[in-house]
């Protein structure tokens, strides 16, 4: 196979320039296994140009996936990106962490057809990763400024979208963002294996010679209060994300080596990318050697078994209360997931950690059953009574989602409104806050949710803002003409 057949392949946690191709075919496995790839061109040729895309139709970028997806197969790759990045900020990113078998690629046509899905995610991959080897990805040019000022709070994919459209039209775009590198989720959440950190920091360099500025490691409530931000900007927008981990509320929780899952996933991450990080290098945080359990069936679960497995645990297990065929995560990565030696545990619930000098040793967990519809329209996990049994542990990682930090404390803004759930309420036509100006997009607005939802908020947020700017502008105008 020659390299240049290779190149779209999803590598594992490696770039293309430092993986062989013995590696790369090998890895390949792990999102299309028993499938050997064929050129992006022929790949892309599979797609029938249906009269109903119902690719497009199920991607929240409603991308113009069939046609990218022809000038590919016409070998018209410049263009195909072009069309491609005209929906999506990041299309690189989506290609490798989209859950292409909830949105696009389960509802291809073909796939219906039983014929296999075109490989979309792959392709998409690229197109975009063609473009930048070879100089087609151009840093943002403003031709005319149009004096207005923004500041936009969390560096995650909504901030960076809503920064990146906002900064195309004339604005000023200052990104605000606790962490030490802008990327949020995408840096610091998801593991090296599914999205090398390199192809995020690629695309944030970009901006920044775009235009956009970023002020790292600053803390809005500490460093700035929101109304202090708000006199500096025209307009400000929210994109913080949810990072509050949802708690196990059972017996033993206060025990040691129990974490949460996104202080599990930063520490590797920053190791992977060169960081001195002591409670892994002191071996709290590292998984090597210890009987792991993950308590979750979502994507965030697949990643914190993967991760453990990829640090050489000595036993993986994750605990769902729910069977496979409800498991709120993305099919793909489960079986990836099960091949890589994760034992899966389902219709098992935990009930109380046990404590061995103070450190957690073993989950006592209840084995469940599927009972009547609950309000949602799932089944609802019933405890079987006298099934509990001990699973040995050394490290439990908390993997049951994330609710919103409470943002009105945290900014010193007790006037923000939020809702029951602790998600900033926004007017859904002008995804403006109750305060004037203030803005809010992506997780915070909505709960946890898929990077391609973040990136489309962030889109909208953007074109909102920029409606809201050009009536003050209009008002202002009338204002001194009426005066």
């Amino acid at each position: 196979m020659s390299e240049k057949m290779l190149k779209f392949v999803t590598t594992k946690g490696q770039t293309p320039e430092k993986s062989s191709v013995d590696e790369r075919v090998k890895n390949f496995s792990e999102i299309y296994k028993n499938y050997i790839a064929p050129k992006a061109e022929e790949q892309s040729s599979r797609c029938s140009q249906c009269g109903v895309p119902y690719c497009q139709i199920h991607c929240p970028l409603s991308n113009n996936i069939p046609d990218w997806l022809k000038l590919t197969a016409e070998g018209r790759l410049e263009e195909a990106y072009e069309v491609s990045s005209a929906t999506n900020n990041m299309p690189e990113v989506c290609g490798r962490i989209c859950p292409q078998d909830r949105l696009c690629e389960g509802n291809c046509v073909i796939e219906r057809a039983g014929h296999g899905t075109v490989t979309i995610g792959s392709i998409e991959k690229f197109i975009t990763d063609t473009a930048f080897e070879n100089g087609w990805v151009k840093p943002i040019k403003v031709k005319k400024s149009l004096g207005y000022s923004i500041g936009i709070i969390g560096a995650g994919p909504a901030g960076l979208a809503a920064a990146e459209q906002l900064r195309k039209i004339g604005y000023e775009v200052t990104v605000y963002d606790k962490y030490d590198r802008p990327g949020g989720l995408l840096i610091y959440g998801i593991p090296n294996f599914k999205l090398e950190k390199n192809i995020v920091e690629r695309r944030t360099k970009l901006l920044i010679e775009g235009g956009i500025k970023f002020h790292l490691n600053f803390v809005v409530g500490k460093n700035a209060t929101l109304s202090d931000l708000k006199k500096k900007h025209d307009a400000i927008l929210i994109a913080t994300g949810v990072y509050k981990a949802r708690e196990v509320e059972i017996p033993g929780s206060d025990l040691k080596n129990i974490y949460p899952a996104m202080e599990f996933l930063t520490a590797s991450n920053k190791k992977g990318l060169g960081d001195k990080v002591k409670l892994f290098d002191e071996g709290y945080l590292n998984a090597e050697g210890k009987d792991v359990v993950v308590i979750g069936g979502g994507d965030t679960a697949m990643d914190c078994v993967r991760t453990s497995i990829r640090q050489n645990a000595k036993s993986v297990k994750c605990l769902y209360r729910r069977d496979k065929k409800n498991m709120p995560g993305s099919a793909r990565e489960v079986n990836n997931a099960e091949e890589e030696g994760v034992d899966f545990q389902w219709l098992t619930n935990p009930k109380e950690f046990i404590g061995k000098n103070g450190n957690v040793s073993e989950v006592i967990v209840t084995k469940m059953k599927l009972g009547e519809t609950d309000a949602t329209g799932r089944q609802k996990p019933e405890i079987i009574s006298g099934s509990e049994v001990k699973i040995k542990a050394d490290m439990v990682i908390k993997a049951l989602g994330f609710d919103p930090e409470d943002i009105p404390v945290m900014f010193s803004e007790p006037k923000l409104d939020v809702s029951k759930w602790g998600t900033i309420k926004i007017d859904l036509k002008t995804m403006q806050t109750n305060i004037e100006g203030v803005f809010a997009a992506g997780d915070i607005v909505r709960g946890a949710s898929l990077v391609v939802w973040a990136i489309k908020d962030g889109r909208d947020a953007a074109e909102a803002i920029d409606v809201f700017l050009k009536n003050k502008a209009l008002k202002s105008v009338k204002k001194r003409m009426v005066a």
